[in-house]
């Protein structure tokens, strides 16, 4: 009995010439195939989420692939505070959190994105589309919600959250 794992030496036995060069392509192609097959369906591409939050109107606008899906009135730095101006990836996200700074407040659906900025819900509805926070973004409870499921859906990489004066 021969040895499988003995392979030909160079320039000799199959897969030398054009016709062993076209079997083995055929050959990966199959695997490659029943690989893909194996897996299901190829993974769909992550949505690239896009947050533009216009300081002077205190409005976030969402984009998904480059068409705006959303535009929500915020809350941003209240005088003497400030939102800072940038483009940033979403960092820690977490569905509940609480101020470690501002008494315990409220942060649901807290996305971070510099240092200790985040955009968040807010108890403060009424205070929506003017300024009134310590520098984070404030949104309604439900599209605070929205984004983080966005954000988490497509992933912290395809995301970035721009914000403007």
């Amino acid at each position: 009995m021969k040895n499988p794992l003995k392979f030909p030496k160079a320039g000799q036995g199959a897969g030398t010439g054009p016709r062993g060069r076209a079997s083995r392509l055929a050959g990966l192609l199959a695997a490659a195939l029943l690989a893909v097959a194996a897996m299901g369906e190829a993974p769909a591409r992550a949505a690239e989420i896009v947050a533009r939050i216009d300081l002077s109107d205190q409005r976030m606008r969402v984009y998904v692939d480059g068409r705006r899906a959303y535009s929500w009135p915020v809350s941003t730095a209240r005088r003497g505070y400030r939102t800072p101006v940038g483009t940033f990836r979403p960092g820690r996200m977490y569905k509940r959190y609480f101020s470690k700074k501002y008494n315990g407040a409220p942060m649901p659906h807290s996305v971070f994105f510099h240092g200790g900025y985040a955009i968040h819900g807010t108890d403060q509805i009424r205070r929506l589309g003017q300024p009134a926070s310590h520098g984070c973004i404030r949104l309604h409870p439900g599209n605070a919600r929205k984004l983080f499921s966005m954000i988490r859906q497509s992933g912290k990489r395809n995301a970035r959250i721009v914000i403007t004066r």
